[in-house]
């Protein structure tokens, strides 16, 4: 995609989608396509229907320590050997006979960031059935896991979450060999520590390919919001209003350069899944690694009732 020229400045604008393909006014925008196993993710200029490039899994980064963000504390995201809730770890020890948990209870985010698993010590189970309590918190349960995010699928079951609360999973092999219940309650993601999360995930991708690190973009931590918010509305880098997406933090007349990437729906459920998507598009990638930014600011909006739930945006600067 060529730069567009704002003012003074050099603009870079991106996109990236998780649904099914959508053809709007001629305007192929992003798209991620359920395959089973995973999703395949499509990263596509705005003003054109070429698609650029395909990643079929994720690549996840590394979970961001308690004393890497200076906005709070950060609870885990992602780890290659287990699955992890809203700071709890699924029980990897053995069960008791018959059971399939250790644990009493979880607390998972309502993105959902985590599938529900059973004890990681299980193997060879079969086929299992999955019930909630409460559908208004859980609805159900796909058949299969979120293997593209480190989870097993003989072993979790990726959820249907449709509110907050607590509802009680109760999950047995049709053998009935084994058969437990489990309190999980699901609770709104931390929104403000997330937006940090996601500057800290940048600045060690640029510090990894010899960059300078980016600081918080005070100067346009509100329009990051409005970006997100907008993209509820119109999920383009032109605003609701007919208005360039660059007008909502414009680059002052001294100059400067400026750079917008968005991202929406369930593949976009934490900040590690996010920035591994944007990592994943080469067009995405090339602002995050832009050199001549020196600032970041993050927009994140979650609407539980909305189409896709959570709704991202980046805008890098360098005023």
């Amino acid at each position: 995609m060529g730069n567009e020229q704002v003012k003074n400045s050099k603009t870079t604008i991106l996109l990236s989608i998780n649904a099914a393909a959508i053809l709007i006014a001629g305007i192929l925008i992003a798209s991620a396509i359920w395959f089973g196993n995973g999703f395949e993710f499509r990263a596509v200029d705005e003003r054109s229907d070429i698609v650029q490039d395909e990643v079929g899994e994720l690549e996840l980064l590394e979970s961001v320590s308690n004393s890497e963000v200076d906005a709070g504390k950060v609870l885990p995201v992602y780890n290659e050997d287990l699955a992890l809730s809203a700071g709890h770890e699924f029980n990897n020890s053995p069960v008791p006979s018959g059971e399939l948990w250790n644990e009493d209870s979880v607390v998972i985010y309502a993105t959902p960031d985590t599938d529900i698993c059973v004890s990681g010590s299980l193997t060879d189970l079969g086929d299992m059935y999955w019930q909630t309590s409460d559908q208004s918190v859980i609805g159900g349960f796909y058949d299969s896991a979120r293997t593209w995010l480190g989870y097993d699928s003989e072993t979790c079951r990726y959820p249907v979450i449709r509110g907050f609360g607590t509802t009680t999973i109760t999950a047995g092999t049709y053998d009935g060999s084994r058969k437990d219940s489990i309190e999980v309650t699901v609770v709104e993601p931390p929104v403000e520590q997330w937006k940090y999360e996601v500057l800290t995930l940048v600045n060690k991708i640029r510090i990894k390919n010899n960059l300078e690190t980016l600081s918080w973009g005070d100067t346009c931590a509100n329009a990051a919001d409005i970006r997100a918010e907008e993209t509820k509305t119109l999920y383009s880098h032109t605003r609701p209003s007919g208005a360039n997406w660059s007008t909502v933090c414009p680059v002052p007349n001294s100059g400067g350069t400026s750079g917008e990437n968005l991202a929406i729906g369930n593949a976009a459920v934490s900040p590690a899944t996010t920035v591994a998507l944007w990592m994943g598009s080469d067009a995405h990638r090339a602002n995050i690694l832009n050199p001549e930014y020196t600032k970041l600011a993050v927009g994140f909006k979650f609407d539980i009732d909305s189409n896709y739930k959570t709704y991202w945006s980046q805008f890098f600067s360098t005023y």
